[in-house]
This record gives C-alpha cells, structure tokens and sequence, in this order.
C-alpha cells in the first residue's frame, strides 16, 4: 500500500515523539513491502513563531493532500503565561480539527497487563479494563461564540449544538459498541444543560436503528467516579466535547502514565492519528519523553486502512518492550532507556505477525477499538 503521511510534530516534546513513530512506520514499510512518504508541516506555537499562525494555509493544504495525519503535541509556556493573548498555539489543532470536520475523536483505553502495578488503582479494580471514548471533537463549548466584556470583568463561552452534530458521531459509536460488548454509555450533565438534554433526545432516536446496543445515560461527575471505582463497567462512552476531553484525561491515571494512551481523529473524508498528552515543555530535548502514545497511535493509522497485520506487529513489538522493561522512566522509574531507545528498541522488533507469540489476548481490544 502505498500512503502519503502528513507529519505535523508541533511543540515540546510533540516532534521527538513522533520521530519514533515514525521510524516504527518505517519498519513497517520495510517488513511489509508498503511504501509510506512523510511530509512534515508546521503547527501551534513553532507555526506562530515562523509565520504568525499556528496553522498556516501550507499545512491545511499538506494535510487536504495526504491520505492521513501524524500530530504530535501543542503548546508553550512562551504563550500559556501570556492571558492577554488573542491568539495561542492550541488553536491550531482546533482550527484543523474544524477544517478538515474531524467530528469524531475515538480513544482506546486499555491496560497494560505488563504494566498493570503501574496503576495508582487497586489490580483488583483496574484488571480487564477496556473501553473507548467517542468524542464530538468540532463543536460544543470549545468552538461557541467567545465574548469578554470591554472591561475585562464578564467573559462567556457558548456551547451549541445541532442534531446532525450529534446523530453522525452518535452513530459512529452505537456502531462501535455493536461490533464490542454491545454497551453504550452516554455521558453528559442533562439536569442542567439544555444541549444535554438535546444530546440524550437525539442519542435515543438513533439508538433505536441498533436495537443490540444496551444505552445507559450517566451524568458527567457520576461517570468520573465509577471510572476510578469500576472502570471494566464501560465498553463505549460518548460524549461531547468537554466531558470527552475530560474523561480521556482521566484515563491516563488508570494505566499510571500519560504517555501510553493513542487516539484517532476521523471524519468523512480526513483522519488524524495522534497520543493524549500534552506538549511537556520541561522534557522537550531530553530524550525521556515516553513516545508510546505516539507509536500506538501509528498503528491505529494501520488499523483504518486495514492493515490489520502491521498493526498487530506494532502492539506486539510494544508490548515486547514492556515485558523487557525497555520502557522510559514515567512507566517503571528506570533512567537506563529514552525516548530514543525505546523507538529503537521497538522498531527493531517490528516482525511478521507469524513470528510473534502473545498477541492475541494483549491487542485484539485495542484493534476493536478503532473500527470507523
């Protein structure tokens, strides 16, 4: 196959990390007999500060171009620190989101048994976990109308809703959850919002074409709860903007790290592949940065085209990495490996899916995960 990949490293840590990812892709290329070509394209704060846009009219015309997107992270303390600032490096990804209506954010959240004592969560609890957040990702609060009163003293963000907004990534997840445990939870704050209640209004019509498919409603600070106390009790959540964006952060402290979990961005026409962490300023340069969230997220780029096989050899050459503890110090407190060396490591390992034992049982959630 044949694939033309926009590579977009961004800030911090964003570039490192994606340096491994790609050179796994590579591997892949290699073992595979593909032929992937890598374009790199400049976004958030290394955009703002060459061209005065953290999304310039190249990259919208490099990532229209390719046939999908690496991301890597945004942000800079040079612009977080400034609260007088009209524009900030996270608006680029939200204006690329927006640009190329990638509507649907889906984040695979499943442990590690390798890592499972990294969790700060009782084994007992955490054991078997696996579950995906859908989440509307090009509207709600993140892209309503923005005021601040002339005196600085009354600001106001509008979250608005349409019903199609709702139906298309709804449909997404009910088909998910069909093809997994046949569980969807809806998770929203409806005694309180009036766009919640549009949500659960829109979500039950649509539940109604996947009869399978058992909906659950749940308000947001509920569903914070039961995903520290019982997180094997969801398959599919959805969500709308924020509480999404809310939850996946959440998920990070399940597996111990915030450099594990990966995510896909998708719409009709474009889809986007990038891990759920931030930019980490304090790291960028230092060769610690875990690029796992990124590496994964490599391999869900394999998985939307169908490369089911080359994703497998990913995942398995991580989870290799895990069983060797050739792992970065986030994950079990070791300094004897970096960023580097553990793309190094895994990419290496990059084989036959035939040539690797244990496959099963570790990858097929994360596979399910990401069916679009």
């Amino acid at each position: 196959m044949k694939l033309n990949i926009a590579v977009l490293g961004g800030d911090g840590i964003g570039p490192e990390v994606l340096a491994q990812a790609v050179k796994c892709l590579l591997a892949v290329e290699e073992n595979f007999g593909h032929q992937f070509t890598f374009t790199e394209g400049l976004i958030g704060a290394a955009a703002m500060d060459q061209t005065g846009n953290p999304l310039p009219d190249a990259t919208i015309e490099l990532c229209k171009s390719s046939d999908a997107i690496l991301f890597g992270a945004i942000g800079t303390p040079k612009y977080d620190n400034d609260p007088n600032a009209k524009i900030r490096p996270e608006d680029g990804l939200l204006y690329l989101r927006k640009e190329l209506d990638l509507f649907t954010n889906i984040r695979p959240v499943k442990v590690f048994p390798a890592l499972i004592n990294n969790s700060p969560i009782k084994r007992s609890v955490i054991t078997g976990t696996d579950l995906v957040i859908y989440r509307e990702l090009t509207s709600g609060i993140y892209f309503g109308e923005k005021s601040l009163s002339a005196d600085g003293t009354v600001a106001t963000d509008l979250c608005r809703y349409t019903e199609e907004e709702i139906s298309r990534v709804a449909h997404m997840a009910f088909k998910a959850a069909k093809k997994r445990k046949g569980k969807l939870t809806l998770v929203d704050k409806a005694h309180v919002l009036e766009t919640s209640r549009l949500w659960r209004r829109v979500v039950a019509e649509v539940a109604e074409s996947y009869p399978e498919v058992e909906l659950t409603n749940m308000y947001i600070d509920n569903a914070a709860i039961l995903m520290t106390l019982k997180p094997t009790s969801f398959d599919v959540i959805l969500a709308d903007n924020m509480f999404g964006d809310i939850l996946s952060a959440q998920c990070n402290v399940l597996i111990g790290s915030s450099g594990l979990l990966p995510s896909a961005s998708v719409g009709t026409n474009y889809a986007m592949f990038e891990p759920i962490h931030g930019s980490y300023p304090q790291a960028k340069g230092k060769d610690i940065a875990n690029p796992i969230a990124a590496i994964l997220s490599a391999a869900l780029l394999l998985n939307h085209f169908g490369l089911k096989e080359e994703f497998n050899a990913v995942v398995a050459a991580v989870h290799k990495s895990f069983r060797k503890k050739i792992v970065t110090m986030d994950i079990m407190g070791s300094t004897k490996y970096g960023t580097s060396s553990v793309g190094d490591f895994i990419s290496k390992n990059i084989v036959d899916v035939d040539d690797n034992l244990n496959i099963n049982d570790e990858n097929i959630g994360l596979g399910q995960s990401t069916i679009i």
